[in-house]
């Protein structure tokens, strides 16, 4: 079974609520094609405009670990799902096409450099001409129109600036980032809220509208309660061993017989099961660790603890004692994580056709799930992969509309 680009997926008749809906990805590398995909496998048709003299995104490039020419594990990551309109947007006949697809389109969305979307046409101004009701989306690193619009910006920096490092590590060490571009992640994210979101209002008002999103204001979002502290109580967060909670005890990592495992007894309730469940009333009694307040003054001391008992068993084996009673996780490296049964059970992987892996791809699932289905996807096209389909289907629509 194939969808309308030509592409396989593995079930046509899973409902999929945003069908119908025609993006246009003016997009590159991680934090906007993640948010497209997002759209793209809940039934978004996405398609990516990619500059062949540039080589289209630049995340075709991007290794180390190729699937042939223009194509890598690292793009597949992000741009499953999706098409491939190959052209030149800065010359007037693909300017020309470009302006025809605008006009049976729901949003055109980038994320360039905050000072692009303007040079380039992309906004809502730029668009409104050819069809009032278009979104216009813009993922930046600093967003636009203010002193930093033209000023590239990568995830880490945003860690840096926005605080989330000097939440991050060991009391003694340097500021930490995240093992993973999780600002990416998130903006690209927000990204696809604030794209649906708008479409939605369009549809009712006929009216479109710019959407902005920015990496820093992301990331400086996510700094949540702890920001909340500060602005209103001049909180001075510190980093705590184990990475521990600033305010609950026990909340952190804790050493096992084979590794580390990450307790969290965030209500009375779950420290009283806890201390049952390991046949240590002596912890339950002892008026250090009496309440959370008490546990946390003598936060060294609970550690200490805790060690003693969890060095007696594998990760694993407290994992089956507590088996969801105590909020406990064995902390896991990245291979075991993928293939953990729960994994599986869940159907958090999935394989998708690929003609450099007749095994197929293994790939990780959608996140989200329609009426107990996990939403399906097909791999990422190649450049330009459905440039003819996209530029019959226009030439056959006398106003580029339903193509």
């Amino acid at each position: 079974m194939t969808d309308v680009n030509g592409l396989s997926i593995k079930d046509p008749s899973m409902k999929r609520p945003l069908a119908g809906v025609r993006i246009l990805a003016v997009e590159l590398y991680g934090a906007g094609p993640y948010g497209t995909q997002l759209m793209a496998e809940l039934g978004a048709e996405v398609v990516k405009i990619e500059a062949p003299s540039m080589g289209g995104d630049v995340s075709r490039s991007v290794g180390p670990y190729f699937l042939g020419e223009g194509d890598t594990a690292f793009f597949q990551t992000f741009s499953r799902s999706k098409s491939s309109l190959a052209l030149e947007l800065k010359t007037p006949e693909g300017r020309a096409i470009f302006e025809k697809l605008v006009a049976g389109a729901d949003a055109v969305v980038n994320n360039l450099r905050g000072d692009k979307p303007g040079k380039l046409g992309l906004t809502y101004d730029d668009l409104k001409s050819i069809k009032p009701s278009i979104v216009c989306a813009h993922l930046s690193a600093y967003g636009r129109n203010n002193s930093r619009a033209n000023w590239p910006g990568y995830d880490y920096l945003m860690q840096a600036e926005s605080g989330m490092m000097s939440l991050t590590g060991e009391p003694d060490a340097p500021p930490t980032r995240l093992g993973l571009s999780m600002v990416d992640f998130m903006t690209g994210s927000v990204f696809a809220l604030g794209i649906v979101s708008a479409i939605l209002n369009a549809r009712s008002t006929g009216e479109g509208c710019d959407v902005d999103v920015s990496l820093f204001d992301v990331a400086l979002h996510q700094t949540s309660y702890p920001a909340v502290w500060a602005m209103n109580e001049g909180y001075e967060p510190e980093r705590l061993p184990r990475g521990a909670h600033p305010s609950i005890a026990p909340s952190q990592l804790v050493r096992t017989a084979d590794g580390w495992g990450l307790l969290m007894c965030q209500t009375p309730k779950f420290w009283a099961l806890f201390c049952g469940l390991t046949g240590r009333s002596d912890l339950a009694d002892d008026p250090r660790f009496a309440d959370i307040p008490a546990r946390r003054a003598h936060l060294a001391e609970l550690t200490q603890a805790l060690d003693g008992l969890f060095m007696t068993r594998k990760s694993q084996d407290w994992s089956d004692l507590f088996a969801g009673q105590v909020p406990f996780a064995p902390v896991k490296d990245l291979k075991s994580a993928l293939d953990n049964p729960f994994v599986a059970e869940v159907g958090m992987r999935d394989i998708v056709d690929h003609p450099a892996k007749p095994e197929g791809l293994h790939m990780l699932a959608s996140p989200v799930m329609i009426n107990g289905q996990r939403m399906t996807g097909h791999r990422a096209p190649t450049l330009g992969e459905q440039t003819d389909a996209i530029l019959a289907a226009l030439k056959s629509s006398d106003r580029g509309e339903g193509v």
